[in-house]
């Protein structure tokens, strides 16, 4: 099964914990996502990230990779539950591209037997997930 859905930042909290050169750093950030469309609910994600290139005056101009693990709990086309995707992408230009991975073993409720994987990518023109998925 396929899924497509947009989401917003509703919370973006993060601090340097590593400053390596004044343009390259590293940090964390706590975020807060909420999805629409055939995929509904709220996103939690803790996030890792590697600045090869910071911009203070232009964030847009810098360039990260990150990883994360992003909580999800809401709906997947009517079916209600939680589970967690593994996130790694990349901040480029603009524009973040991420891969995802429904971690083994975390649904519960509906989607409790839940697998697959998906992408999202957010830009100036929007913020898209899709994901794959199926039950065991």
């Amino acid at each position: 099964m396929k899924v497509k859905g947009t989401y917003t930042v509703k919370k973006w909290e993060e601090s340097t914990y590593q400053q390596m050169t004044p343009e390259k750093k590293m940090t964390k950030a706590s975020v807060e996502y909420g999805f629409s469309g055939e995929i509904e609910g709220k996103g939690l994600v803790e996030y890792i990230m590697f600045y090869a290139h910071f911009d203070p005056k232009d964030q847009h101009k810098s360039s990260a990779s990150y990883v994360g693990l992003i909580y999800f709990d809401g709906t997947l086309l009517g079916k209600s539950g939680s589970f967690v995707l593994e996130d790694k992408g990349t901040f480029e230009g603009g524009t973040a591209k991420s891969t995802l991975r429904i971690a083994e073993g975390s649904g519960t409720g509906q989607l409790e037997r839940i697998y697959g994987n998906g992408t999202y990518l957010a830009n100036r023109e929007g913020y898209h997930i899709e994901l794959e998925y199926n039950f065991k």
